[in-house]
């Protein structure tokens, strides 16, 4: 009987450990596990004493020279001595495995893993600790490009949406506001004229899902799948905007998102015209990662709805609305 094709698979934890501890020399004692499948899917590997993360990447979703791109600039931050997880090289000094899957080609790379908590409810001293080095990265970073993905409206805003209407009709009202606001939001973005400093190599996902934190101040980032090239102030709006949602007082909200800025400002300068580009900011990554959703289908099916659609841009909306309220007010 042929063996019939498929677009994704899910590689066995045994049979991923045994692959890795050939090629890392390991001893036997190494469990592998899976952690969770998503975007890319993770393994854990560990005895009782180390711990170690797989990252498998799916099939096509990113070429050989991305995930090296990546791994190059976590080890430039490396050398800085930045808290951030990053790769191994093997026996032979590599960093990058090839796995021959059902589906075609994957790579996987081993990263350190971040000790620490994920803490979705943060202090002040953890937000203004995250400022702080995401501003000791963005100071590395800053005016530097690699041969990835440059973050401009068309990617963040014009192409996203594209992906969108091949699940939602464009005359749902929240693609309409999609429309409306990616327009609005891309006309922002042209009239700055930012800075070379202000641009760079950015993280685009640092959220509490991406950092470890151990007492309240020592702060590991990891997961930088989606580095690329763009404006530094993204990473800042998308750390606000999450901050939004998990906050639901906007004073402890304010609170916090003051202190986060606060600690960024101690190791780099944050200008007017950037820090009234946040809210814009977050909503584009936030439209960008529903376009995310839309291009990688086989993974975001199960949630990926009319109703999981109203509820994301209905969040956006608050967003945007409360900052144009807040406009409003220091207004008069």
């Amino acid at each position: 009987m042929t063996n019939f094709p498929v677009i994704a698979s899910t590689l066995s934890e045994t049979e991923l450990g045994n692959f890795i501890q050939e090629k890392y020399v390991l001893n036997e004692n190494f469990d592998c596990k899976l952690f969770r499948t998503g975007v890319n899917h993770t393994y854990f590997l560990s005895d009782t004493s180390t711990k170690f993360v797989v990252r498998v990447y799916c099939h096509q979703w990113r070429t050989k020279i991305e995930i090296d791109q990546e791994l190059e600039l976590l080890n430039l931050l490396k050398t800085h001595n930045l808290s951030i997880s990053f790769p191994i090289a093997d026996k032979d000094g590599k960093f990058i495995q090839e796995i021959n899957a059902p589906e075609g080609l994957r790579y996987a790379v081993v990263f350190t893993f971040a000790e620490g908590e994920k803490i979705r409810f943060m202090t002040n001293e953890t937000c203004f600790a995250i400022g702080s080095l995401m501003a000791e990265i963005h100071n590395i970073t800053a005016t530097k490009k690699i041969d990835r993905v440059n973050y401009n409206s068309d990617i963040l805003l014009n192409k996203s949406y594209d992906h969108l209407t091949s699940y939602f009709p464009e005359d749902l009202n929240e693609m309409k506001y999609l429309k409306e606001i990616g327009n609005k939001i891309s006309k922002n973005f042209e009239k700055n004229a930012f800075s070379e400093n202000q641009k760079g190599i950015i993280h685009l996902d640092i959220w509490y899902d991406n950092l470890s934190v151990n007492n309240e101040k020592e702060i590991t980032i990891f997961d930088f799948d989606n580095c690329g090239n763009g404006l530094l102030i993204l990473d800042i709006g998308y750390f606000c905007k999450q901050l939004f949602f998990i906050e639901s007082g906007k004073q402890i909200y304010e609170s916090k998102v003051e202190s986060f800025l606060n600690g960024y400002r101690k190791k780099r300068n944050l200008s007017a015209d950037e820090l009234k580009l946040i809210p814009d900011a977050g909503a584009s990554i936030f439209l960008f990662y529903l376009g995310v959703q839309a291009q990688r289908f086989d993974w975001s099916n199960i949630f990926f709805t009319e109703n999981y659609l109203k509820m994301f841009v209905e969040r956006i909306k608050n967003w945007m609305d409360y900052y144009d309220n807040k406009a409003a007010i220091e207004h008069i």
